[in-house]
């Protein structure tokens, strides 16, 4: 399909799944997926063209089963819902297997299974395999054929010919098939190149062969019209051995995906209505059902202890070594392992919801993504190509017109060097391979990047804001105190403060209305409740009007707080939170909550420090309490008692000021923030929506897992400078080195045959160097 300018690609235009051909295993009759003669055996569904072959096949599917062809392979692969995608180009999308239109890579499932089995990479192993007795017969006889002396040269010449077709019209078939592609795409690659090289060098051959009479004198050599089959069947056979290193090494990059599926368990100890138990598929669990965790088995969904004690290795997906404690009420995360006690637990999210499933998406959405730094080298590779088939023009007429005798063959097995050796595909994968592996080794750290311009920008990061409530404290307050402001018992500011917090999710709120309830106070219904973003609530209790809320909030309800001020102050620099209750306009009290700075906190705000980062606490908890904290944490800049709105405007503030700024929160009023913000940081201990709107996810929420971002976002640009620098300057001295610039000093030429080693040892050499940060600390 030639390209069209005007419009986009359409790369989504795929074959309907009923209409792959797939073959009668009995028979080998081709039939389609709409066959109503169907059999599923050991997991599998066969596909029949009439009833007579399905029942022999029942007779001894054993006998049958072993018979996969190809077309029945590639169908199997095309699950439902199964996208196929480009390393190099993530936007090029498909529901079936192929070639991408703009490299010629093969495309890769987008999400890897532990199943995967690179089709691909047997089909080079085998025709890599099959034909290397035929290159080495040719590459020996053109070599030695002469000096031994088993044949005429005429003979020589034709089992050349012979021995070399299966080679490059079987062997190399992908590769042609590849490089027209890319010409009717209209996307030069490196598949254009070994096309064009091996081709020109096997066709020659032929036509010197068959009619060597039309060749002027000076294309013979040694009795002979000089031919280059040894020249085309090394450079395929090089090229396959080249792409069975390439697609080895780049099968581990996605070994973190397959660790994090492998960490989920396969089945679920169900608890029935009956009371009866038993053990089910992990697909057939569903929200609401009770399942039994026994003592070393892993939590198969996320969901939250309805009875039972024990503690929970959580270290597979946070990086925390020491065991969590979890009673009933407390959330449990699906793949951790019980180590002690039994439990039993309401399942809350499954399949694709749970945490594990998520990760696992966010790290293959990431590994897909494109570095800004990626721009450059796909700019550059493209034209990178058209300059190299002009040089390899120039380099044939130079030779042929200049050279010594013969120089035409001279003139054409130096093009064809050139051609093969200025591979692009070095420079292609130099960001793509570093990215894939990159967001892998930080998944396993308990980092989670959203797209590979997180990890670029990371290191750039100068100025940190961080939320104080579930960032850089545990989130889960605690209640302390109520204190009414006049008549008003102490108990009822509590009991209409948790009925009005009822509506809320906030964490400050949690903890409000588990204290009045642990106290047994009778909570009543709260109507036309309305959220403060991030500095209070509204609603209407016992038919009264309520606001809870900081100062900006009293200030809108136009309350006075004088009479109370001095007792807010006094709770807010031991580091409480205060909170105003009025009713109808009338300040009837304060509620005191505290919340814990979190252990590695203080650790972790040192660290940011001593890198350079400028660290500034944005909450909308109240400036006193938000100073108390700070203090403790050496934190010099403190911003409290700010909207969501607020913390953008801060943002832009210091973006407007040449900053690089990233933001760390875990709470809906972060989002704005977040979203604005170089690179957004969200606690993996918050809301979904904090998630979304961030680019970093911290699984454990430790804020010291930015210190191992940022230290892998350094490596990461490190290693892709390395691959991209590495790609340029192979290219800059290989280019010229195949043209020859060399042999008028010293009489050095490159064999089309080094050449192509070379391009292979070259990708092959970028993937295993972006594969060193696997053991990135």
């Amino acid at each position: 399909m030639a390209h069209n300018k005007s419009e986009p690609h359409n790369h989504n235009v795929t074959q309907p799944a009923s209409s792959l051909q797939l073959t009668d295993p009995v028979c080998g009759m081709p039939v389609t997926k709409d066959s109503v003669n169907q059999v599923q055996h050991e997991g599998k569904r066969f596909y029949f063209c009439s009833t007579k072959c399905s029942e022999t096949f029942k007779r001894d599917p054993k006998k049958f089963t072993g018979q996969k062809n190809k077309n029945e392979a590639a169908f199997e692969q095309v699950a439902p819902g199964t996208i196929y995608t480009c390393p190099m180009h993530p936007e090029i999308r498909q529901d079936r297997p192929g070639n991408c239109p703009k490299c010629g890579m093969a495309l890769e499932p987008l999400m890897p299974s532990l199943e995967d089995d690179n089709p691909e990479l047997k089909d080079f192993s085998r025709r890599f395999w099959w034909t290397l007795p035929f290159t080495v017969i040719v590459t020996v006889l053109a070599m030695f054929g002469p000096q031994l002396g088993w044949f005429s040269m005429s003979a020589q010449t034709w089992i050349e010919l012979v021995l070399s077709i299966p080679v490059v019209l079987w062997a190399g078939q992908p590769f042609f098939v590849r490089g027209w592609q890319s010409v009717i795409n209209s996307s030069p690659n490196m598949w254009t190149l070994i096309g064009l090289g091996t081709g020109a060098a096997f066709v020659y051959s032929v036509v010197a062969t068959i009619v060597p009479d039309v060749f002027p004198e000076t294309f013979m050599s040694m009795g002979r019209v000089a031919v280059y089959f040894e020249a085309a069947v090394v450079i395929i056979s090089l090229t396959l051995f080249g792409q069975i290193l390439e697609l080895r090494a780049r099968s581990q990059t996605s070994a973190a995906i397959k660790s994090l599926l492998g960490l989920a368990p396969k089945t679920a100890r169900r608890i029935n209505a009956d009371g009866s138990e038993e053990d089910v598929p992990l697909t057939h669990v569903h929200e609401g059902d009770r399942l039994r965790v026994r003592p070393g088995e892993k939590v198969p969904v996320d969901g939250v202890v309805e009875d039972g004690a024990s503690s929970l290795d959580e270290s597979m997906l946070t990086g925390e070594p020491l065991p969590v404690s979890k009673r009933a009420g407390d959330k449990v995360i699906g793949a951790t392992m019980n180590t002690s006690g039994s439990l039993i637990i309401r399942a809350e999210k499954v399949g694709s919801a749970t945490v594990l499933s998520q990760i696992v998406q966010l790290v293959a959405q990431a590994q897909r993504s494109r570095a800004p730094m990626q721009r450059m080298a796909d700019q550059v590779a493209g034209y990178f190509v058209m300059a190299v088939v002009v040089i390899a023009i120039i380099t044939f007429f130079v030779w042929g017109t200049f050279g010594p005798q013969p120089s035409w063959v001279y003139g054409l097995i130096n093009a064809v060097a050139v051609l093969i050796i200025a591979c692009p595909c070095a420079l292609g994968l130099a960001t793509p391979m570093s990215i894939m592996v990159a967001t892998g080794r930080g998944a396993t750290q308990g980092v989670l990047f959203r797209d590979a311009a997180a990890i670029e920008n990371l290191r750039k990061v100068d100025v940190l804001i961080v939320d104080k409530t579930g960032t850089l404290t545990e989130g889960r307050p605690a209640f302390e105190q109520a204190i009414p402001a006049g008549d008003t018992e102490a108990a009822e500011v509590l009991r209409l403060a948790a009925s009005l917090d009822q509506g809320s999710e906030h964490p400050l709120a949690d903890a409000i209305v588990s204290a009045a309830r642990e106290q047994g106070l009778s909570l009543s219904a709260v109507n036309e409740f309305e959220s403060g973003s991030g500095i209070g609530v509204r609603g209407q209790v016992d038919g009264k009007h309520l606001a809870l809320g900081n100062t900006a909030l009293m200030d809108q309800e136009n309350v006075n707080v004088t009479i109370m001020a001095s007792t807010a102050e006094s709770l807010r620099t031991k580091g409480a939170s205060v909170m105003y209750l009025s009713t109808d306009g009338q300040l009837i009290g304060l509620l005191a909550v505290s919340d814990p700075i979190k252990k590695s906190t203080p650790e972790a705000v040192k660290d940011l420090k001593a890198a350079g980062i400028r660290v500034i606490m944005a909450t909308g908890d109240g400036i006193s309490t938000a100073k108390a904290v700070a203090q403790q944490l050496g934190i010099d800049e403190v911003h409290g008692e700010v909207k969501p709105a607020d913390k953008l405007d801060l943002v832009s503030k210091l973006q407007a000021e040449g900053r690089v700024v990233a933001m760390a929160g875990d709470g809906i009023n972060d989002a704005p923030a977040l979203a604005k913000a170089d690179v957004g940081i969200a606690m993996g201990t918050g809301t979904d929506v904090a998630m979304n709107s961030a680019q970093v996810t911290l699984v454990k929420g430790d804020l010291r897992g930015i210190s191992i971002a940022r230290h892998l976002s350094d490596k990461t640009i490190a290693n892709m400078k390395q691959n991209l620098g590495f790609a340029f300057v192979y290219n800059a001295l290989g280019v010229p080195l195949a043209a020859g610039v060399l042999y008028p000093f010293v009489g050095l030429l490159l064999s089309p045959m080094f050449a192509a080693l070379a391009m292979s040892l070259s990708s092959a050499s970028v993937v295993f160097n972006a594969l060193r940060l696997r053991k990135s600390t």
